[in-house]
């Protein structure tokens, strides 16, 4: 089994427009090479993607606590894109909204490419891949939108603890899933000090 985690920049379309190039590349830079960091610090990462704005992982979970680790990699990843605005603010430079979707299930590994071409990787596809990515779309969008937004089979694998820090929400585009502003407390309390 396997969870996978997508990290989505909203309104990158927007960014292109109100930025120049220069500009432009130091913002989508540091937030890539931060998720990145983010995603892969966990011991059960198996593969980290960078697809245009969007940077995605996927986790082997075949125990109930990695769940929890997972979730954990995405609050990080949440509480990561409020440092780099504090320090975009700073340089009077737009700041970021993302959308972050987790799920987990069944995963489909196949290796693929063209042999001998050096494109020839294991890739990682599916229904938990491909739910994640649609979680990702919709999360942080709107007013008041929450970043976070976790598939049911993710949810209810958390811990209660972790469980009673996002909340059931009703999409007409995915059902009902669990949506939250979960942050990392610890560094969050020392974004706040900056």
């Amino acid at each position: 089994m396997c969870s996978a985690v997508f990290i989505d920049i909203r309104d990158s379309s927007g960014l292109t427009n109100r930025n120049k190039r220069p500009a432009l590349a130091k913002i989508y830079r540091a937030f890539i090479s931060e998720m990145v960091a983010v995603l892969n610090s966990d011991s059960y990462v198996r593969e980290v993607n960078i697809v245009g704005d969007c940077v995605w992982a996927s986790y082997k979970t075949t125990v109930r606590s990695h769940i929890d680790d997972v979730f954990r990699v995405a609050y990080t990843a949440n509480t990561l894109v409020k440092l780099l605005n504090h320090h975009l603010a700073n340089k009077e430079m737009d700041q970021l909204r993302v959308g972050i979707g987790v799920d987990y299930g069944r995963v489909l590994m196949i290796k693929a490419g063209y042999s001998g071409s050096g494109i020839n990787d294991v890739v990682y596809m599916g229904d938990v891949v491909n739910r994640a990515a649609h979680l990702a779309h919709e999360a942080g969008r709107g007013w008041g939108a929450r970043p976070i937004f976790l598939g049911g089979d993710f949810q209810q694998y958390l811990n209660d603890d972790n469980r009673g820090l996002v909340t059931a929400q009703y999409s007409s585009a995915l059902g009902t899933v669990y949506v939250g502003d979960v942050v990392h407390t610890g560094m969050n309390d020392w974004i706040d000090a900056l």
